[in-house]
C-alpha cells in the first residue's frame, strides 16, 4: 500500500533567488515523500524561505511564527503534527537566536544547505537543528532534478542560478555575510539545467545572481567563462525563445556583456543596472567604486549597442550623511536615464554593516518624504515608457489566462503585462501584439495575424 504524501508549504520572501531556492527545496524534499501545498493548514511541514535585506526582516519572521505556533497547537489538538523550519538568510544572518527567541521553530537552515534538507528534516524530528555553516560540497550537484511535470507546472519562464554571494561590500548590504564569498556555476552544469527547462517546454530563462554579470563559472579546459560567453552557449539550445539576467553591478558590465545584447536578439532589451544614488559623494560612502559619470557613460554604450533597450534600477533614498544636494543629484540623474521601471527604498540599518555604525543617519520623515518625491519622479517614467509602446507592434510571450473570459495574458520583451483577447491556445506561444492602450502597469492590444 502506498504511504500517503506528506504535504510541504513554503512562503517565500524577497528576491527571484529566493524563488528558484524555494523550488530547489521542493525538488529536494520529493523523494522523502513531500509534496508542495499552497493551503498551509494541511502542512506537515512549513519552511520560511526568508530574506534579510530590508529594515524589520527579521522581525516579520517572528510575527509570522507567533501565527504558526497557534496554527500548530491547533493541530496537535486535533492529533496532527507540524514542524517549522526557517531557510534563508535571516536564517544565516540569526543562526540560534531563532530558535531562542521562538522555540516552536525546529529547523534553521542557511542558504548554502538546502540540499541537506532531507537530512535535516530527519534530525529535526528528534531534536531543534541548526546549520548555517557554508558546506564545502557544491549543492547544486547533490539535487535531485524535478520531473518535467513538475517544471513546466512552474510556468513558462524559469529563474537558473548561476552565481552567489557577493565581493563587493557595498557598505549597506548584509548579502556578503549572508550569501558568501562570489561563486560561480560550471559552465556545463548551467547548460544541463536549462536544457532540461527547455526540454519541459520552458520559453524564457532568467539568469540569477547576486551580481550576476560577475559570472565566471569553469568551462570544460579548465578557464573561466564570462556571462556574455554563457549568454551565447545558452542561444543555442533548440527551443529556447528567451534569455535574462539579473542583478547586475556596474563594476562587472564587460564590452563582451555589451556586446552580447547587441548580437543576441534572444536576450531581451530590458536590463535592470542598480546606481543606488546619484550623489559621488554617496556612491563613495556606500563602497560603489564607480562614479555617476561612469555609470552615465556605462549606458550611453549599453544603449549604442542596442538602441531598444530599457533600464530598470535600484535606489536608496537617505543613506547617512545624505543632504539634499546629495538627494537632487539623485533626481537629475533619474531624470537623463528615464527609466522604463525601477525600485527605490529608504535606507535601512543592516546590523554587521559599516552603514549601521556611520554617522549622520538622516531622519525617517526626511527619508520618508524624499521617498515620496523619488516615486512620484520614477511612476512618471514607467507610465510615461509605457506609453511609447502604443502603437508598436511587440512580441510577447502568452503564459496564462487572464482574468476576464477570452483574455490571455503574456510578456514584453520589457517585462510588461500584455493582455489581449483570444484563444487559450495561444498559450505557450510568442505573437506580435499591436499594442493600443494601456493601464497603470498592463498594455493591452491585439494579436495581429499574418
Amino acid at each position: 500500500m502506498q504511504r500517503p504524501m506528506k504535504k510541504l508549504f513554503i512562503k517565500t520572501y524577497g528576491c527571484q533567488m529566493n524563488v528558484y531556492d524555494s523550488d530547489r527545496m521542493v525538488d529536494a524534499l520529493a523523494p522523502s515523500g513531500y509534496e508542495a501545498t499552497t493551503d498551509i493548514d494541511e502542512a506537515d511541514l512549513v519552511l520560511l524561505n526568508t530574506c534579510h535585506i530590508r529594515e524589520k526582516a527579521a522581525e516579520k519572521v517572528y510575527s509570522e511564527l507567533g501565527r504558526l505556533r497557534i496554527m500548530r497547537e491547533k493541530k496537535e489538538q486535533a492529533g496532527g503534527n507540524m514542524m517549522i523550519g526557517i531557510a534563508g538568510c535571516v536564517a544565516q544572518a540569526e543562526g540560534e537566536e531563532i530558535v531562542r527567541r521562538a522555540p516552536v521553530v525546529d529547523l534553521v537552515f542557511g542558504p548554502q544547505s538546502y540540499h541537506r534538507l532531507p537530512d535535516l528534516v530527519e534530525k529535526a524530528q528528534k531534536s531543534k537543528v541548526v546549520e548555517t555553516d557554508f558546506p564545502a560540497e557544491d549543492k547544486f550537484e547533490h539535487l535531485p532534478k524535478p520531473t518535467k511535470a513538475v517544471t513546466i507546472s512552474r510556468g513558462l519562464t524559469s529563474f537558473l542560478t548561476v552565481q552567489e554571494g557577493c565581493d563587493k561590500f557595498c557598505s549597506f548590504c548584509v548579502v556578503p555575510y549572508t550569501r558568501g564569498a562570489e561563486v560561480s556555476r560550471p559552465v556545463a552544469q548551467v547548460l544541463s539545467e536549462a536544457q532540461a527547462f527547455v526540454d519541459a517546454g520552458v520559453k524564457e530563462i532568467t539568469l540569477l545572481g547576486q551580481n550576476v554579470n560577475a559570472y565566471h563559472g569553469a568551462k570544460a579546459d579548465g578557464e573561466s567563462a564570462s556571462l556574455a560567453e554563457l549568454l551565447y552557449a545558452l542561444s543555442e539550445i533548440k527551443g529556447l525563445d528567451r534569455l535574462r539576467y539579473t542583478t547586475s553591478h556596474p563594476r562587472d558590465m564587460g564590452e563582451d556583456l555589451i556586446q552580447a545584447h547587441k548580437d543576441l536578439d534572444m536576450l531581451m532589451p530590458y536590463l535592470h543596472l542598480p546606481v543606488q544614488s546619484g550623489s559621488d559623494k554617496i556612491l563613495k560612502s556606500m563602497n560603489r567604486q564607480h562614479t555617476a559619470k561612469e555609470y552615465m557613460d556605462l549606458l550611453g554604450r549599453i544603449r549604442e549597442a542596442r538602441p531598444d533597450i530599457s533600464l530598470s534600477g535600484d535606489f536608496i533614498v537617505g543613506f547617512p550623511g545624505e543632504t539634499e544636494e546629495d538627494f537632487e543629484a539623485t533626481l537629475q540623474l533619474v531624470r537623463d536615464v528615464k527609466y522604463a521601471q525601477a525600485y527605490s527604498f529608504k535606507y535601512s540599518t543592516r546590523p554587521g554593516t559599516p552603514g549601521a555604525t556611520m554617522d549622520d543617519q538622516v531622519p525617517e520623515d526626511v527619508k520618508a518624504e524624499r521617498l515620496q518625491r523619488l516615486q512620484d519622479l520614477l511612476n512618471k517614467q514607467q507610465q510615461d515608457f509605457n506609453a511609447t509602446c502604443i502603437g508598436m507592434t511587440l512580441p510577447v510571450l502568452f503564459e496564462k489566462t487572464g482574468r476576464d473570459p477570452g483574455q490571455i495574458v503574456g510578456r514584453s520583451p520589457y517585462l510588461q503585462p500584455v493582455q489581449v483577447d483570444a484563444d487559450v491556445s495561444h498559450i505557450g506561444t510568442i505573437h506580435q501584439v499591436a499594442v493600443d492602450s494601456v493601464g497603470k502597469f498592463s498594455l493591452y492590444g491585439k494579436i495581429v495575424t499574418k
